[in-house]
């Protein structure tokens, strides 16, 4: 099992169309002529979708902020925070402190980097890791790995 779809209330589904491709490496799915609703591929093999509703949809119109976690191996996180300093991104870990090192949630255990999207949304990059859970450890990659 795993989440096939979620969506996304923005201000303008262009714009956001383009961040997501740009920056968070989405694909480009399908742009429904009707309405004002982009979807895009997450991951390969259409695995999962991100819908981007404007707000002169129904959803769109109800704005909220919300959260998501995009799923990536380690080697790519680890490059992601240089990435997205480079494209004038703020990334911050999981305290909230500003860095391109990623933090680790220790009882999962987990390597993450957030940033924000153009309309607010938080997002996760996060690479699960195969070292022991160590509920007690929240704190920089670098003294994780020093650790473990």
């Amino acid at each position: 099992m795993h989440l096939y779809e979620t969506h996304l209330p923005v201000a303008d589904t262009e714009a956001a169309k383009q961040f997501y491709i740009d920056v968070v490496r989405l694909e480009f799915a399908y742009r429904d002529p009707g309405r004002d609703i982009v979807f895009l591929w997450a991951g390969d093999a259409r695995r999962s979708m991100l819908g981007l509703w404007g707000p002169g949809t129904e959803y769109g119109r109800e704005f909220q902020i919300c959260h998501l976690a995009f799923a990536m191996e380690l080697p790519e996180l680890l490059g992601a925070g240089a990435r997205l300093r480079q494209s004038g991104i703020h990334t911050t870990n999981f305290m909230g402190e500003t860095t391109i090192e990623p933090s680790v949630i220790g009882w999962m255990p987990a390597a993450q980097l957030y940033f924000a999207d153009r309309d607010g949304h938080a997002l996760e990059f996060i690479a699960l890791l195969n070292d022991p859970a160590d509920p007690g450890f929240v704190g920089p990659l670098s003294k994780w790995q020093q650790k473990h």
